[in-house]
């Protein structure tokens, strides 16, 4: 409490005469010092909030290009702008003091440096620092708000709680527009010093802090602005396009260089809902999308899956991506957790009729093949699955009804170890690894059970194959 008065006190002090004004000292000493009791530093902040706000408010701090403090006291300023820049300066010390303590071990003195920094980004736009050089030019506190961001990403240690505290401010739209380019800034700052070395606790903090990303879908949703400016329809962060420039520009700096495995995973399920929505070039992701494949597992079928949004949706080009999907079918596929996801999106892939008789027949093999040595439980899923893909693709009914085909695996001239589909000669050989097919393909059509609760989008739509919640084990 005694600490408390005596902060008070100097604030008055200062605020009330500038003959008093190195008391602010007193304040400042608090506040840098790490080493005193946590709340002796809570009340140091507190304590600035205050003085550093009034002075925003009174215009006390100077406005433009900060000179150098020892060129102001020596140069042939007025005795007015010398206060001001001396004080400006003493707010410099505030903020980079309040920065270093967003690492602080407490979480409280975290939170309260944030809140304080965001409470000077308000105050900063609203009493701009930067000299208005034409009527109407941007003045949003850029510089300020980096530093908040900045203070959000430490690369050694885990921010989400902090960045959770922070989402609030994301639902400024110019806020969130500054923060987008701020991130990528930090991006290009942090990682290319790594060598492409992954940063687990950063880029994980990176990712808590963009993907809960609400983008606006129209320009008439952008309604809720920290600060207006005079001419805002005429500034970029008034424009969608702008906004989607930077998000997209944003997270193609995160996802250019290597992640962590687990971090591929969360990618790739927001993916299809969060992030190509609101990208104006969606088939940028292809580069990403290609190296997540070359993981392997849940990770190469996820991938898989935005490669099919970006074919379907945005007329990608993809050859390779049945092939791609051919390779994934090995014995693992009816052991992992994943199994009933695999065969959900193997489905999806496959339900188009145009596709040639060739390709579902290499599917169709190399399945059954793989099933002779599959569990039972996951015969349930393969034998209606390969059913129903007889049902759509009636010209491959030829492997059922070959009566001298082959009967065993010395005789069959598919070839198992093919990587092309083409050139398996899958269509030359019968399905004689299993024989229950005569009967399965003369039963109605029946509802494949690939899962066992009820699946509702894959892009958050009815009937669609991905759950609200979509997680692989």
């Amino acid at each position: 409490m005694a600490r408390a008065a005596a902060l008070a006190s100097s604030v008055e002090a200062v605020l009330g005469s500038r003959s008093n004004a190195n008391r602010v000292f007193e304040i400042l000493e608090l506040l840098a010092g790490r080493e005193e009791e946590e709340e002796e530093v809570l009340c140091a902040a507190r304590t600035c909030s205050r003085l550093f706000g009034a002075l925003l408010e009174r215009r006390e701090l100077f406005v433009g290009p900060l000179p150098a403090e020892e060129a102001s006291l020596a140069g042939s300023y007025s005795a007015e702008d010398k206060y001001k820049i001396w004080m400006r300066h003493r707010y410099n010390d505030c903020v980079g003091s309040l920065a270093e303590l967003m690492g602080h071990g407490a979480f409280q003195v975290k939170e309260l440096s944030l809140c304080t920094l965001m409470k000077f980004v308000e105050l900063e736009a609203r009493y701009p620092l930067i000299k208005v050089e034409w009527k109407g030019s941007l003045t949003f506190p850029r510089e300020l708000l980096k530093v908040v961001v900045d203070g959000l990403l430490p690369i050694n240690e885990d921010a989400s709680l902090l960045i959770s505290r922070f989402q609030e401010y994301m639902e400024y739209d110019d806020i969130r527009y500054f923060v987008i380019k701020a991130v990528t800034e930090n991006i290009g700052q942090v990682m290319q010093k790594t060598k492409e070395r992954p940063l687990p606790f950063y880029q994980q903090n990176v990712f808590a802090l963009i993907s809960p990303i609400n983008m606006p879908n129209k320009e008439c949703d952008m309604v809720k602005f920290m600060v207006k400016q005079d001419n805002w329809e005429e500034l970029k962060v008034s424009k969608l396009q702008a906004h989607r420039q930077a998000f997209e520009k944003m997270w193609l700096s995160f996802l250019k260089h290597k992640l962590p495995t687990g971090l591929y995973k969360k990618v790739l399920v927001i993916l299809h809902d969060s992030i190509l929505p609101y990208m104006n070039e969606p088939t940028l992701m292809i580069d990403f999308l290609t190296v997540a494949y070359g993981i392997g597992g849940a990770i190469s079928l996820l991938a898989l899956n935005g490669l099919f949004i970006l074919i379907h949706q945005h007329n990608l080009e993809y050859p390779d991506f049945y092939k791609k999907l051919y390779s994934l079918l090995d014995p693992s596929i009816y052991h992992v957790k994943y199994r009933a996801r695999f065969f959900h999106l193997a489905d999806l892939f496959l339900s188009s009729s145009h596709l040639p008789a060739y390709l579902v027949a290499a599917f169709i093999k190399r399945l059954s093949r793989l099933a002779l040595t599959a569990p039972p439980e996951a015969l349930l899923m393969v034998i209606p699955f390969i059913c129903n893909l007889f049902r759509r693709h009636p010209a491959c009914r030829v492997l059922v009804h070959r009566p001298n085909g082959p009967e065993g695996m010395s005789e069959d001239p598919y070839i198992m170890e093919e990587e092309k589909p083409s050139e398996s000669r899958a269509l030359e050989s019968s399905l004689w690894e299993i024989q229950l097919f005569d009967k399965e393909v003369k039963k109605k059509a029946i509802d494949v059970p690939l899962e066992f609760e009820q699946v509702r989008g894959l892009f958050g739509k009815k009937n669609d194959i991905f759950a609200e919640h979509f997680t692989l084990d």
